[in-house]
């Protein structure tokens, strides 16, 4: 549905080093929710608004459905309101003098070939209908609370029944709970729809939970693309398995390698991890997330590393202990506990030698 190839953008100004944009490649399926995730200043945002139109590449290409909406080389550079794309952006963006319905049906009214009023009407209740606005219809849209303005928002750029829906960190302005309930009625609009859309955040939580792709950015490029649960659970990078989720990071050193690999470390041995490409005696780098041990309060019959209780905080789900171990500080997520450890207590840890990710150390 959205190609890109050879992107690139440099704003004047910045470091001759690098481009905010350096390169990149890929491709968005049709009907996926592709999301863009990286730190601030990654380049996910100035990738969006290129190909939103926003931003004019220097090189590159940018096709939507099979057609080109930017080639450096042909000359093409189609403007944003010819570009087959609706957008929701971090702020709201409403018109305060504007009621929601005359908000929503804005972008059907503005332009040279408007529609019928009967089809502006049929579409405009349509597409509040979808985000469960009708009854605010006749309301002054800042009469509304921040979810629901930004639903307004969303329903205006659907109203034209883009091909691409683009969003700009659409929930980065709303608090906690609001922004969870916001990205589940997103995603439940998209896939009701089969709208392929790009998502930008720099939100991890978030882009696990609402995307079919994740990709990952740093410095202008491309780090990793895959599904969320290959991105968290196995990583190919060591940004990101630090970047995504929390991760414990820690050096060791090939003991036996084999189908039942055996890594010394500091904390103690992991023994049975998968590492069929490692040879004796690799330093590697070892990742565990916070879930991927199970927390002894007694010495258990097998092998487990000892350490001491830093402090814990009570998540709802779960606690999650901050545990010095070997001169580090392991954290460890432990679910279905009724009552929290001291600081103080001394904990024994089996690490799961599945779950844990392994990289050779960069010579």
């Amino acid at each position: 549905m959205i190609t890109i190839r050879d992107l690139f953008k440099r704003y004047p100004g910045r470091d001759i080093t690098r481009n905010a944009v350096d390169g990149i490649s890929f491709e968005v399926p049709e009907g996926q929710l592709f999301t863009l995730l990286g730190p601030s200043g990654c380049g996910k945002t100035t990738t969006l608004r290129m190909i939103a139109g926003l931003e004019r590449p220097d090189a590159g290409e940018i096709s939507i459905a099979g057609e080109y909406v930017y080639d450096a080389k042909q000359g093409i550079a189609v403007p944003a309101n010819r570009r087959p794309i609706g957008m929701v952006f971090q702020s709201y963006a409403v018109w305060p003098h504007m009621t929601v319905f005359e908000n929503v049906s804005f972008p059907l009214t503005v332009g040279k070939s408007k529609p019928a009023k009967p089809v502006v009407q049929e579409k405009t209740q349509r597409a509040l209908e979808l985000v469960g606005l009708t009854e605010y219809a006749t309301r002054s849209a800042t009469a509304l609370s921040g979810g629901q303005q930004q639903r307004v928002a969303l329903a205006r750029a659907l109203v034209r029944e883009p091909k691409i829906l683009l969003l700009d960190e659409p929930l980065s302005n709303l608090d906690a709970q609001l922004r969870e309930r916001m990205r589940e009625e997103i995603r439940e609009v998209q896939q009701k729809l089969g709208i392929t859309a790009v998502y930008v955040t720099h939100d991890q939580n978030e882009a696990l939970a609402i995307s079919d792709c994740i990709m990952l950015m740093e410095s202008g490029q491309i780090v990793e693309v895959g599904a969320p649960q290959q991105i968290y659970r196995t990583p190919r990078s060591a940004f990101t398995a630090t970047f995504v989720g929390i991760a414990n990071e820690f050096t060791g050193t090939v003991e036996r390698a084999g189908t039942d690999t055996k890594i010394v470390t500091p904390h103690g041995n992991i023994a049975g991890v998968a590492g069929d490409d490692l040879t004796h005696g690799q330093s590697v780098q070892v990742f565990l997330r916070p879930e991927d041990f199970i927390l002894n309060r007694k010495q258990p019959a097998g092998p487990a590393w000892s350490g001491t209780v830093s402090f814990c905080t009570y998540q709802g789900d779960c606690w999650d202990y901050h545990i010095e171990s070997a001169g580090t500080t392991l954290r460890v997520r432990v679910h279905k506990e009724k009552a929290g450890l001291k600081r103080g207590d001394t904990v024994y840890l089996e690490p799961d030698a599945a779950a844990a990710v392994v990289m050779l150390v960069a010579s």
